[in-house]
């Protein structure tokens, strides 16, 4: 994985340019909760601050081209939370999911999710399904919401799928087992982009990250602009992907 980093003021310049656009983009949106006690606001505020930006910056990446943007919306980890906490980002996934639907409709957006149904309230379930269905023929760009998701709980997920088809040991490959991921249409990530200046993955689609370029970024996520995206994607094509050549 090559990893670069951007600051305040720009992109990091890493190699000749290629002009190749990444095909999907992950973000790790990290830092609502600081940039939200650096603007003296609650927490739920940034929160909210950060779920209006991915908006933004999704619709961004796909005017740019990028045809998937996974989010990690919610980790298996963050039910260890505060329940206050929880109930509120419960909410907010709710709203993402339901009322926003009309609006990503609108827009072309297909959202597909990625995760496990345990412990998530009926009705976010049944507002997930209503969005997958109704956005199902959309072709403007994939907005793949990482909900109540872990990589490493992917992987074991994918592993006792094949444990149930009796998979012969002979016939088991890397295909095979990308085909019981979350949702196996989405392709391997290319860029991965973390904010608020954390260097590191946090379980965040592990499998697909096997040859991602990351990127890391000193904002806090409700910072993170148009423009920073704009910035990011430039710098994807400033590096020379050799995937191990």
């Amino acid at each position: 994985m090559h990893m670069s980093k951007i600051k305040e003021g720009g992109a990091v310049v890493t190699a000749a340019t290629t002009g190749q656009l990444p095909k999907h983009v992950g973000l790790i949106l990290d830092g609502n909760r600081r940039w939200a006690k650096e603007h003296g606001v609650s927490t739920f505020e940034g929160h909210r601050q950060g779920y209006e930006n991915l908006k933004d910056v999704a619709d961004e990446a796909f005017d740019s081209g990028v045809e998937v943007v996974s989010a990690y919306i919610f980790s298996t980890e963050n039910w260890n939370r505060s329940e206050e906490e929880v109930s509120y980002l419960m909410d907010l996934a709710l709203k993402l999911f339901k009322r926003d639907l009309k609006k990503m409709y609108k827009k072309g957006i297909k959202v597909v999710w990625l995760g496990m149904p345990d412990r998530v309230r009926p009705a976010i379930i049944n507002a997930i399904n209503e969005a997958e269905k109704h956005t199902a023929e959309n072709h403007r760009g994939t907005l793949a919401l990482c909900f109540n998701y872990g990589g490493q709980a992917e992987i074991v997920d994918a592993v006792k799928k094949l444990m149930r088809r009796g998979i012969d040991e002979a016939r088991m490959t890397v295909q095979e087992l990308e085909h019981e991921l979350y949702h196996p249409d989405i392709p391997p990530l290319d860029l991965i982009i973390r904010t608020s200046g954390e260097q590191r993955l946090s379980n965040f689609m592990l499998w697909r990250a096997a040859y991602s370029e990351l990127l890391f970024v000193d904002k806090y996520w409700p910072a993170f602009s148009k423009a920073d995206m704009h910035a990011a994607l430039v710098d994807y094509e400033n590096r020379q992907r050799r995937m191990g050549a």
